[in-house]
């Protein structure tokens, strides 16, 4: 696996590439939350849970099913959090006070919410899938407990928090910043560029 700080490299590059404001610093702690919690899988060597189990590491929590359950969450959580989720107008010449004809779900807040953080969620197990080592990735669990690898596999697997701080580790972060950070960077630097100029108000006078 990557680092778990690299992990957050796709929701901060998204971020940085979006407009200023379109992903709120919620939805993107959210993006952040999800990008990184796979790992939380780490717990079944503690548990005694065979890494090449359903429920060991990179199986079922790398899986796009969990992907989609954390953007349908997240869905959720916009979609509460978005205020009066329908809109009413008064309707004039009625006895009653609010009318139900013009109400409609605010889906825009929803929909955003549910795309990135499933994209980011999504983007662990798939960079996990470009490392050099361990075990694949469980995409498709529960239908396949096949373990998926990337073709090209450039990004040097992650030693685990006891050997982290050692040579080992610093070779994984300066791999990571290679394939990884610097790549991300650079995508979103030359997204920058090709973006239209804002067009600027005519003075009326």
């Amino acid at each position: 696996m990557p680092s778990i700080i690299t992990h957050a490299a796709v929701p901060l590059a998204l971020w940085c590439a979006a407009d200023r404001g379109r992903i709120p610093a919620w939805l993107l702690a959210a993006g952040v939350v999800a990008a990184m919690l796979p790992d939380a899988d780490v717990l079944a060597f503690a548990l005694h849970i065979p890494y090449a189990d359903a429920f060991g590491h990179r199986g079922a929590s790398h899986s796009l099913l969990f992907a989609s359950v954390l953007a349908a969450l997240a869905a959720v959580w916009a979609f509460l959090g978005s205020g009066r989720p329908w809109s009413a107008q008064r309707s004039p010449g009625r006895r009653r006070p609010w009318s139900a004809v013009s109400c409609q779900p605010r889906l825009a807040p929803t929909t955003q919410a549910a795309t990135f953080v499933f994209v980011c969620a999504a983007s662990h197990p798939l960079l996990d899938a470009m490392t050099s080592g361990g075990l694949g990735v469980a995409l498709a669990w529960p239908w396949s407990e096949h373990r998926f690898f990337a073709p090209w596999r450039p990004i040097r697997v992650s030693p685990f928090a006891p050997q982290f701080f050692s040579a080992r580790g610093l070779a994984t972060l300066l791999s990571e910043l290679r394939w990884v950070w610097l790549p991300l960077a650079t995508a979103v630097v030359a997204w920058k560029l090709i973006q239209p100029a804002p067009a600027v108000p005519r003075d009326p006078s």
